[in-house]
């Protein structure tokens, strides 16, 4: 137990050391290049996290860093929960001055890719801060496709048992046998999406700095902007460009390691899955064109504000272009309903994901056609393989728990004072990671600044939950995860 300790601390202090690292990037930025005013607030995150860090990595000196399930758990909930005090320290700062609660709002929004902000008059931020906006975003979104590929399967629980089998020994389809060299490839492909986005950015018109920045927060589904107008405030081609890379983001990345691998099978479901959320977003986005053409006035983009905001919310990116809420009751229905679904799994993006509907639907469909004819034997498949009854109670559990940590959230919220579109609409953006909610307050206009501060630490929680797919978090309060 002492090594599992000595193991997972070690790694910690590498993260807060690698932290260090970056915040002292920004330092010199801040002071050498562009004299934003920041580097006291990055000066600060420097001297913490390396302090941290070293005392961490001290205490793991000489173990290897191997992890069994349980620390790999550990490791995992310590690093979520831990490093966004660390990341807030140069928003609390006088460079841009939030309180503690709101700095930490800010980070942990970022860090779980939700994009909901705190700040405003983000054109006025000083440059090195808005980066830092967005490598909190874009390293987000990279840490959550490696618990998606190697945490969350182990689990066994929420249907992500399913891609636990497709990657174990025994599967036909095992691509690369080592696990570094697996990530080695994903953190490439995550780069290179990124980069060709920041491309199609700059081709679109934005500036070098724009680009960059909001590369990584597509790519990431993450949707922090460097403007209050997010993407609205950018060109048509900007937007399309969005929407490709935010879809791209969205889409599962052992999908495209097995492209590039040439291996010739390929995960079995993974195109199920694909198609699944393309036919989503041409059915959501032809409600909110329908939408736009019965609210006043006519837009004369609509098709593209449609499909924008379709994809924006479904990927759980959160970028806006337009008030949608000006389009009428049907498109906040539709909105509203995105807001849980989420992406594929294995990518960046949160929500339910795509594939627990379609195992809730053929689950669904098989139990009628069951009762329908008794002496029938009806039989549903995911995945290229049988989808049992303790998979399908395991989907139908986390469906459970999610509504539960939605409903019991958007009450909280309301004994906060929030009215009711803003509690119910806030705790459901903050356990999907979308962003932005529906209202005056937290609409796509809006922020979330004037919340109370028990409300920004209950959406901190949830936003952290949502990311983590709840399972993770509550799984250390089991024997069974003590008894391993």
């Amino acid at each position: 137990m002492m090594t599992r300790i000595r193991n997972v601390a070690l790694i910690w202090g590498v993260l807060c050391l690698g932290l260090a690292a970056l915040a002292f990037l920004h330092m010199l930025a801040s002071h050498l290049l562009i004299h934003d005013g920041a580097g006291e607030g990055f000066a600060a995150c420097v001297l913490i996290s390396g302090f941290v860090g070293g005392v961490l990595t001290l205490v793991g000196l000489g173990e290897r860093a191997h992890l069994g399930f349980r620390g790999a758990v550990i490791l995992t909930l310590g690093a979520w929960f831990g490093l966004p005090l660390l990341m807030a320290i140069p928003l609390h700062e006088d460079a841009v001055g939030l309180s503690i609660t709101d700095a930490i709002f800010e980070t942990v929004s970022g860090l779980t890719t939700t994009g909901s902000t705190v700040i405003s008059n983000l054109d006025a931020q000083p440059p090195t801060l808005l980066v830092w906006r967005a490598l909190l975003q874009w390293i987000g979104g990279i840490g959550i496709i490696g618990i998606s590929i190697a945490v969350l399967p182990l689990l066994r629980s929420g249907g992500m048992q399913l891609f636990h089998l497709e990657s174990s020994d025994r599967s036909p389809e095992k691509l690369i046998a080592r696990p570094g060299h697996l990530a080695s490839v994903i953190a490439g492909l995550y780069l290179g999406l990124t980069c060709l986005c920041a491309l199609g950015y700059v081709l679109s018109g934005m500036s070098g700095f724009d680009a960059v920045l909001h590369a990584l927060t597509t790519v990431s589904t993450g949707g922090y902007s460097t403007t209050d107008q997010s993407m609205g405030g950018f060109s048509a081609g900007a937007q399309w460009v969005a929407i490709v890379f935010m879809l791209a983001g969205a889409i599962p990345f052992l999908a495209y390691v097995r492209a590039v691998s040439r291996h010739e099978g390929r995960r079995p479901g993974a195109f199920e899955e694909i198609v699944g959320l393309l036919v989503i977003v041409a059915l959501a986005s032809l409600l909110l064109f329908a939408a736009e053409l019965g609210g006043p006035p006519e837009h004369p983009d609509a098709v593209r504000l449609a499909i924008f905001n379709t994809v924006s919310v479904l990927t759980t990116t959160g970028y806006a272009a337009g008030d949608y809420q000006l389009w009428g009751p049907l498109a906040m229905a539709t909105i509203f309903i995105l807001t849980f679904l989420g992406g594929c799994a294995g990518s960046t993006a949160g929500g339910f994901k795509v594939f627990r509907i379609q195992i809730m639907l053929k689950s669904t469909w098989a139990s009628l056609q069951a009762a329908s004819s008794p002496h029938a034997i009806t039989v549903a498949h995911h995945a290229g393989r049988r989808l049992t009854a303790s998979d399908s109670a395991s989907v139908a559990l986390f469906a459970g728990l999610y509504v539960a940590c939605f409903a019991i959230g958007a009450v909280a919220l309301s004994a906060f004072g929030l009215d009711f579109l803003t509690a119910v609409t806030a705790s459901a953006t903050a356990i999907a990671n979308v962003g932005p909610g529906l209202g005056d307050i937290i609409g796509p206009a809006g922020n979330f600044a004037t919340l109370p501060d028990p409300a920004k630490w209950l959406l901190c929680v949830q936003m952290l939950l949502g990311r983590l797919e709840i399972l993770v978090a509550l799984y250390v309060f089991t024997p069974r995860f003590w008894m391993r």
